[in-house]
C-alpha cells in the first residue's frame, strides 16, 4: 500500500520536488472521496484545504444569483483544485463541485503555509507551482466571459 508522501512525490504537480518537501507536505495531507454533485467547497467559506485529483472530474462554477451556475473550468485527474488558501483572507471565490466520484488528496492549507513560513524555500516552490495554477484559471475565466459576452 503506497503512502501519501509516495502518491505526492508521484503527483504531476509535485515532479521534481525534493523529497523532504514532499515529506512536509504529506503531514499535512489526507485522503478525500466526494461523490458526483458533492461540493469540495463554495464561495465564501474559508479556504481551509486544497485538492490534488487523483481520479474523477471537478467543475468550477461562478453563482450569480438567479442564474445557473456557470462552469468556467473542468478539472481531472492531476489537476489541482483550490488556490485561494495562499492569499487572504483565505476564502473560496467560487464553487468546486464533483461532476463525478472524484478520489483526491486534500493539503490542510493552515499546516501548509505555518510549514512555508518556517522554510521560505518551501513557500517558493509551492509559489512557482501555484502561479502557473492561477494564470490559467484566470485565462479560462478570460475566455468564458468573452465568450457569454462576446456573442452578439
Amino acid at each position: 500500500m503506497r503512502g501519501l508522501e509516495q502518491i505526492l512525490g508521484e503527483h504531476s504537480f509535485f515532479a521534481g520536488f525534493a523529497p523532504e518537501y514532499s515529506a512536509l507536505v504529506a503531514g499535512c495531507a489526507r485522503n478525500h472521496r466526494f461523490n458526483a454533485g458533492d461540493y469540495l467547497y463554495r464561495e465564501g467559506e474559508p479556504a481551509d484545504e486544497f485538492f490534488l485529483i487523483r481520479h474523477g472530474k471537478v467543475a468550477l462554477e461562478i453563482v450569480a444569483p438567479g442564474r445557473t451556475p456557470m462552469v468556467f473550468s473542468t478539472l481531472g485527474e492531476g489537476e489541482i483544485v483550490g488556490a485561494s488558501w495562499l492569499v487572504p483572507p483565505y476564502r473560496w471565490t467560487f464553487d468546486a463541485r464533483a461532476v463525478e466520484l472524484v478520489r483526491a488528496i486534500g493539503i490542510d492549507a493552515a499546516c501548509l503555509r505555518s510549514k512555508c513560513e518556517a522554510d521560505h524555500h518551501l513557500g517558493y516552490e509551492m509559489m512557482k507551482r501555484f502561479l502557473p495554477v492561477f494564470v490559467k484559471r484566470l485565462q479560462a475565466t478570460q475566455l468564458q466571459i468573452l465568450d457569454v459576452y462576446g456573442k452578439r
